[in-house]
């Protein structure tokens, strides 16, 4: 029984020397499929490349994340002129690989303070958030979506804009805001971070339909400052089913269907 990661940065610089063995590993592991999310515009032709080199198996989100790096080095708030500039140059290769897109992402809101401290700062992400959802629904494109530091203005945000199939990742929210998300049919992934982190409490809370499984890799292994990697969806697995008191397959089988009903465009595959 193989399992989906539904949120993965294979893009990053961390899997520049080998990602060719990291990809076999999972495969070796029984991961079924990789869900790859871009942040930054240099990101596409990258994870085009790779859906290319690996495909029925590497599947490409594109889109801009509301945390950018600026020339001096610093990350910052994503602007919406920011935005512009780096749509008006991915519009084209969206349009072109949008029936092999699995969704828009990684986009959402980051009010983490370092990064978005002013109410026009929030505004700005809002603004390009609203537009990458228009996006997602002119093309008929689930959103993989970021929500550091602002679960409810997210969660809000997506209801407000008319937003029906989300994947939530990494959820740092309160569950009692959670499961707004669930009442309006968002799913919400799982990391290995798991292990040691404060999603505990939501998982308990999460209904088993309403969750999927992700790595976030390189980031959120079940070690800090340990690099991730896609075969340890399994350990997010194995510890949902723990929190929950099922058989870890029951949780394999039901997240795997949870990833098919989200991104349908797996079915051709799985």
């Amino acid at each position: 029984m193989g399992a989906v990661d539904c949120h993965c940065h294979l893009a990053a610089p961390e899997f520049r020397g080998d990602i060719e063995s990291v990809l076999e590993e999972a495969k070796k592991c029984k991961v079924l499929a990789l869900v790859v999310v871009a942040e930054y515009r240099e990101d596409f032709e990258k994870i085009i490349q790779l859906s290319e080199r690996y495909p029925g198996f590497v599947f490409p989100c594109l889109g801009i994340h509301p945390v950018q790096s600026s020339p001096t080095g610093n990350d910052r708030s994503v602007t919406l002129k920011i935005f512009v500039q780096d749509l008006d140059e991915a519009l084209p290769l969206i349009e072109l690989y949008k029936d092999r897109l699995l969704a828009i992402g990684e986009v959402g809101l980051d009010f983490t303070p370092r990064f978005a401290s002013t109410d026009e700062q929030k505004e700005g992400q809002r603004q390009v958030l609203i537009k990458q959802i228009q996006l997602a629904k002119q093309l008929d494109l689930p959103l993989n979506v970021h929500s550091r530091s602002a679960g409810r203005p997210t969660i809000n945000l997506l209801k407000e804009q008319g937003a029906e199939r989300v994947l939530l990742h990494a959820f740092d929210g309160k569950p009692s805001v959670a499961m707004e998300g669930v009442k309006a049919g968002y799913f919400f992934s799982i990391p290995p971070s798991i292990i040691r982190s404060e999603q505990q409490k939501l998982v308990k809370q999460l209904p088993l339909e309403n969750i999927c499984l992700e790595t976030d890799s390189p980031a959120l292994g079940p070690e800090k400052q340990v690099r991730n990697e896609p075969k340890n969806v399994f350990i997010a697995a194995e510890y949902i089913a723990k929190i929950k008191g099922i058989l870890v397959e029951e949780v394999i089988g039901i997240t795997t269907q949870n990833a098919q009903k989200l991104f349908p465009k797996l079915n051709n595959f799985l």
